[in-house]
C-alpha cells in the first residue's frame, strides 16, 4: 500500500463534497501536470492511502483521508470539447490525461495547516515542503501516521 497527498481547492472540490457524493466516491480529474499524470497513471493503486489537502485558501490545510477506489483509466474530460480540460492531442487509442476514483474515509478533528507541517522536523524531507506546488504527491508511511496523529486521528 502507498500512501499519496492530493491537493484541492475548497472552493472547486472540497474534503465534504467529496464526502456528499453517491457513495462519499468521487472522480478525480483534471490532472493536467505530467509528473502529476504520471503518479496517477504509474503508481496510484486501488486501496491506497490519501491525505486530502485543501490549498489556494486561507489556511491551507491536510483535511482529512480518503481511498483510491479504482485504479488510473483515461480522463474522459479530455475527449469532450465543451471541457476546460479537452485536449485534442489525445485519442480513445493514445489517452494523455488520466483520473482515478477516491472514496471519502475521514475529516480530521483538527486541520493541519501547512505551516505547522513546515515546522514540523519530522516532515522536513515531506515532498509537499519540499516541491509544494505538485497536486498528486507521494507521501511515507512514517509522514502518514505522524499527520494523522496531528489530525487527531489514527
Amino acid at each position: 500500500m502507498n500512501y499519496w497527498l492530493f491537493k484541492s481547492e475548497p472552493d472547486e472540490y472540497s474534503l465534504s463534497d467529496l464526502k456528499r457524493e453517491p457513495g462519499h466516491t468521487g472522480r478525480w480529474d483534471g490532472i493536467r501536470n505530467y509528473q502529476a499524470r504520471n503518479f496517477l497513471r504509474d503508481a496510484v493503486r486501488e486501496g491506497d492511502g490519501v491525505l486530502f489537502y485543501h490549498s489556494a485558501c486561507k489556511v491551507p490545510a491536510v483535511v482529512g483521508t480518503a481511498r483510491i477506489a479504482r485504479s488510473a483509466y483515461p480522463d474522459p474530460a479530455q475527449f469532450n470539447p465543451e471541457s476546460k480540460y479537452c485536449d485534442p492531442k489525445a485519442s480513445a487509442e493514445n489517452p494523455r490525461w488520466f483520473c482515478v476514483d477516491i472514496q471519502w474515509q475521514s475529516e480530521f478533528p483538527r486541520p493541519v495547516p501547512l505551516a505547522e507541517i513546515k515546522q514540523n522536523p519530522a516532515l522536513e524531507e515531506m515532498v509537499l515542503v519540499k516541491q509544494g506546488r505538485l497536486s498528486i504527491q507521494p507521501v511515507t508511511a512514517q509522514e502518514w501516521a505522524l499527520l494523522l496523529k496531528l489530525g487527531g486521528t489514527r
